[in-house]
């Protein structure tokens, strides 16, 4: 009888008209999230340049978006699973688009982290409405797999058009144009969604539990800022409080999940074995692979000397790899196997890292251009097979609550990517050797070496810049071979947890 039910509502799943259509929608959403957080990393030194942040300001500018979407993700899935994923999509949308023009015209390095953080909560909204309402509109496990699949490819493709489009506006605009390039995404998402979303939500959702939105919030942003602070300062009191502090909410919010009628987040979830290993892979990749992008752009930029656009085309390859894996991966996954998929996207992510320890000031192109091929077919190949295995162990009503957790894996890995091994590559980099009269801002980050090396006789500064390129580079390779040592580990643990997963256990 059950399967009678199931194979008549894939027919008539299969009938409705607009579905492609809606999933063009969802995917304009990702397309913006991903240009968004691949534009900063170019506009970095143009914004080191004018608002003349701290190191730590930076690292501050870099991850305090991931820091918050991160802490509030799984409530903004939950409230959509409550008042509508459409509804809060479309509220999202609109926020995202209005702060764009906060983070454009911020005028100091305070103000740009309050931007930055604003644009995380709209953010928050934005990805599990899009995986979620993918799970509701495509019921069939092969469409939804295809769904999936360009889901995920055009996230891969926005971090193509992000640093080209990006690189452009760069040489030719100032670098808070880089997000108004927002504005027009997101009117069309809006004006179009309207239109062509379906609404759906969880019929019996229950009250939305205030004290556990605080306590995920609270939990997570101290954990993350105590894990960053530790990475940068090593562990002093302040910061260990604060990290205590968020362990302790974080417990508290697991103990009232289990007791809630309703919970925020259902942590029976968790016991789905598929669930938990797609969950956690997501998490230690995105933190492999993270704090290497963010650094990336600067190193094509002020230690090789490319301009902005050429540095935004010189990233294209692991975009191009993502976007064709993406697409094929369902299929792969079907014919081989799940573990065997992602675990061997995970390896050939890590393998490629590792060939990055190699990096110098004049590594040629094809070296590089090359390594970043491999890490895109690979992470195009693990995250879109997680993000489906996600979406297939949970019945449709918590396909909120369970793209919630799997964004959350993703932004929480993302800042504690940028957080550790940003630290690291911070950290090498400061101990370098400057000559006489450097200023100290120069020891704060590469952009303000070369900031400052135009005040400082020309001998002098060569001799200075030169040194903290060579730093720069030795922590770039130090932060790529943790990353590689945390992804070749991923892939061991995928390979026995995925055991058995297949593709075709939709809830």
């Amino acid at each position: 009888m059950t399967s009678t039910l199931q194979r008549a509502i894939v027919s008539e799943t299969e009938k409705r008209p607009g579905r492609w259509l809606a999933l063009s929608v969802l995917v304009l959403a990702v397309l913006l999230v991903a240009v968004d957080a691949t534009v900063l990393g170019l506009a970095t030194p143009y914004i080191s340049e004018d608002l003349k942040p701290t190191g730590t300001q930076l690292l501050w500018i870099g991850d305090v978006y991931s820091f918050v979407i991160a802490g509030l993700l799984v409530s903004m899935g939950s409230l959509g699973d409550r008042i509508g994923r459409k509804k809060i999509l479309l509220i999202g949308a609109t926020a995202f688009g209005a702060i764009s023009i906060l983070n454009a015209y911020a005028s100091t390095p305070e103000l740009m982290i309050l931007a930055r953080a604003l644009l995380g909560v709209a953010g928050a909204t934005l990805m599990p409405a899009t995986l979620a309402l993918i799970r509701n509109i495509f019921h069939d496990p092969r469409e939804r797999s295809l769904a999936v699949g360009i889901w995920g490819a055009t996230a891969s493709a926005g971090t193509a058009v992000g640093p080209v489009a990006g690189g452009f506006l760069l040489e030719h605009f100032w670098w808070g144009s880089v997000f108004l390039i927002n504005l027009p995404v997101m009117a069309v998402l809006v004006l179009v969604g309207i239109k062509t979303l379906p609404e759906s939500k969880n019929p019996n959702p229950g009250p939305w539990d205030l004290i556990s939105v605080v306590l995920s919030l609270i939990g997570v942003i101290g954990v993350v800022y105590a894990v960053k602070e530790a990475a940068t300062h090593g562990f002093e009191l302040p910061s260990l409080a604060v990290g205590i502090l968020g362990a302790a909410a974080l417990y508290w919010f697991v103990r009232r999940q289990l007791t809630l009628p309703a919970p925020l987040l259902d942590m029976r979830l968790f016991r789905n074995r598929g669930f938990s290993a797609a969950v956690l892979a997501d998490l230690l990749t995105i933190l492999g692979l993270s704090g290497l992008v963010f650094f990336l752009s600067q190193y094509l930029q002020l230690v090789q000397g490319r301009g902005p656009f050429e540095a935004g085309l010189a990233e294209i390859p692991a975009a191009v790899g993502a976007v064709a894996a993406g697409l094929i991966a369902g299929r792969v996954a079907r014919r081989f196997s799940v573990r065997a998929v992602v675990a061997g996207g995970l390896a050939a992510v890590g393998l490629a890292l590792a060939v990055l320890t190699t990096l110098n000031q004049s590594t040629g192109y094809p070296l590089l251009g090359a390594a970043l091929l491999v890490v895109g077919v690979g992470a195009g190949f693990s995250f879109t097979v997680t993000a489906d295995v996600i979406l297939s162990s949970v019945p449709k009503e918590q396909a909120g609550a369970a793209s919630a957790v799997s964004e959350t894996a993703y932004e929480l890995g993302a800042a504690l990517g940028i957080a550790v091994l940003g630290s690291i590559v911070t950290g090498v980099y400061r101990g370098f050797a400057a000559p006489a009269g450097t200023p100290s801002g120069a020891h704060e980050s590469l952009g303000g070496a070369v900031e400052a090396a135009g005040s400082m006789p020309t001998q002098t500064a060569q001799q200075m810049l030169t040194s903290a390129r060579e730093a720069f580079v030795s922590g770039l390779s130090v932060a790529s071979a943790v990353g590689a040592t945390v992804l070749l580990a991923t892939a061991v643990a995928a390979w026995f947890m995925l055991k058995g997963q297949n593709l075709e256990n939709a809830g």
